[in-house]
């Protein structure tokens, strides 16, 4: 026998696959080490390959020695272990096919004998068939466990940034928390992305200043963001307000999922965000948005291009030098728009005319807080049976579900006697689907009175002292300004017009409806009389709704 081992050149096929079902197998260097230990004096040429042999075809090295073996160039062939040649059934076919014709003469396993004979060719295909059936069930059990995973709210996936995923508990059990480094980062990216200000481009270059990067891992990571990172993983990335999106292994469609990790930013912020986006998608940054209102800040109401700044320069012939700034459609939507241009000191002096309309004084701030404190103990009563009432619907759905698996899986609905598949799909689908809007309205429900209070002190802060703040203030702080007094921001007839936002709009309004009924409109004293408190209370559902 040893005389025919020295005849019989081999190859040794060694293989190592980063797929998560053969991370614990032997590295390459591991198992030739084995190999040539066992054999140390046959006549071996080694062939490497980091492929998956899940899939047939997928494995160019295997194939190139296969054919090199017909050709008669070798004629043995030695590996660790049969699951190295083959994962599969075309692949195993390929193995035995060229054992019966001969032109693998012989075929040696550092773990397992065989016998070039018709019953071992038999027990080979055995032990490739068991490791194709392992292979198959390790994919099968991964994808029920990521599903589990999933329909217990935690993403069966990596963690986007700003977060992470568990780094303390075993593979199978991660969940996914805050990223204590990254988490504030990301949510000052989204924060300045809501101010409508700031393009995507120029908020990336604010956090390579930050030293923003992706999380390092063995092969990647480390990187500074770039644009398409940024638009595909944040900014479009409904996991930051609290869901994700997972495939059904049974029915293959996609499923929406409230997840458990703790929301970076509300739905009505990543909505926000969506419409800037779409507003900003096609343009760039000019070199003149230093000045205050150009951009995207402002459009032409006639043609919907936006607004630029043109300064201009005029020489009086006394010697005299006056500069202006005109701002004007940049008419390229419509080349022929005949918006006229308006003088940036006549801008400045409507910005704060609409700014008086919302102004109050700080005894008026003083004293609409406190109203406002008090009205939140007395509607804490009211908040208190709305929050029993969900709770006492969500128990109510709880059991439902529970009741339907019961019924679904009791030894009388064996046939579906009962309730079919597809019916037990759809209620089930369905009680699922409210038990998650119950469980959001709930969540929302516990911060809605805190987020209005909030709401509505910074509200009356920017109301007494936005005027001061536009007047003494830089370029960016004037377009912030003009920003969150509203929307839909648009120069028509040399006249700046502005959907006010529904709480400044309540403060405009109320101060109109004093005026006009012959009462003192004191937003600029202490409102002490019951018909101001009046008009004044009911405005705080106005800002709930926007």
């Amino acid at each position: 026998m040893k005389k025919i081992e020295t005849e019989i050149k081999y190859f040794a096929y060694v293989r190592k696959s980063s797929e998560g079902q053969e991370r614990q197998a032997l590295s390459i260097p591991a198992q030739k080490e084995k190999i040539n230990k066992m054999f140390p004096s046959l006549n071996i040429e080694f062939i490497e390959e980091e492929k998956s042999a899940f899939k047939p075809y997928n494995r160019p090295g295997l194939e190139s020695m296969l054919q090199r073996m017909e050709k008669g160039e070798r004629n043995g062939l030695i590996a660790y272990h049969p699951d190295r040649l083959s994962r599969n059934e075309i692949d195993a076919s390929a193995i035995t096919y060229r054992v019966r014709k001969g032109f693998i003469f012989d075929l040696k396993f550092a773990t397992y004998h065989f016998e070039n004979n018709p019953e071992g060719i038999w027990m080979l295909q055995m032990a490739l068939s068991q490791s194709q059936y392992e292979s198959a069930k390790k994919g099968r059990d991964v994808k029920r466990g990521l599903e589990m995973k999933a329909k217990m709210g935690w993403r069966p996936s990596g963690a986007p940034i700003g977060y992470r995923n568990t780094p303390g508990k075993e593979k199978g059990f991660k969940t996914i928390e805050n990223d204590p480094e990254r988490f504030p980062l990301v949510r000052r990216m989204w924060d300045l992305m809501l101010t409508g200000n700031y393009s995507v481009p120029q908020i990336i270059n604010m956090t390579r200043e930050w030293g923003l990067t992706t999380v390092q891992h063995r092969k990647i990571g480390g990187k500074f963001l770039n644009r398409s990172y940024v638009y595909k993983n944040v900014f479009t990335n409904p996991f930051y307000f609290g869901w994700f999106e997972y495939k059904d292994k049974d029915t293959g469609k996609m499923i929406w999922q409230k997840g458990e990790h703790e929301p970076m930013i509300t739905r009505e912020e990543y909505d926000r965000v969506q419409e800037v986006l779409g507003r900003r998608s096609a343009a760039q940054p000019k070199r003149h948005h230093e000045m205050a209102f150009t951009g995207r800040l402002m459009r032409c109401a006639s043609c919907e291009s936006s607004i630029t700044a043109e300064p201009k320069v005029k020489r009086c012939k006394n010697g005299n030098i006056h500069s202006y700034v005109y701002y004007h459609c940049t008419r390229k939507k419509n080349p022929d728009c005949t918006e006229r241009s308006i003088e940036l000191k006549e801008l400045n002096r409507q910005v704060i005319e609409l700014l008086d309309g919302i102004t109050i004084s700080e005894k008026f701030k003083a004293w609409a807080i406190k109203n406002l404190h008090e009205v939140r103990v007395n509607e804490a009563d009211a908040h208190d049976v709305v929050l029993k009432k969900k709770h006492k619907e969500l128990e109510t759905t709880d059991n439902q579900l529970e009741g339907l698996l019961l019924k679904f899986t009791s030894p009388q609905n064996a046939n579906s006697d009962i309730i079919s598949t597809s019916e037990y799909q759809t209620l089930k689908e369905q009680l699922l689907k409210r038990k998650n809007a119950l469980e959001s309205e709930l969540n929302d429900k516990g911060k809605e009175i805190e987020q209005w209070m909030e709401l509505s002190e910074r509200t009356f802060n920017f109301a007494c002292y936005a005027r001061a703040w536009f007047e003494n203030g830089d370029n960016a702080t004037k377009r912030s300004i003009l920003a969150c007094l509203g929307s839909n921001l648009v120069l028509k007839d040399q006249k700046i017009n502005v959907q006010l936002h529904p709480f400044f709009l309540s403060i405009f309004e109320n101060k109109k409806s004093l005026t006009s009924t012959g009462v003192p409109a004191r937003t600029s004293e202490n409102p002490d009389t019951e018909r101001q408190k009046g008009t004044f209370v009911p405005s705080r559902h106005t800002w709930l709704r926007g």
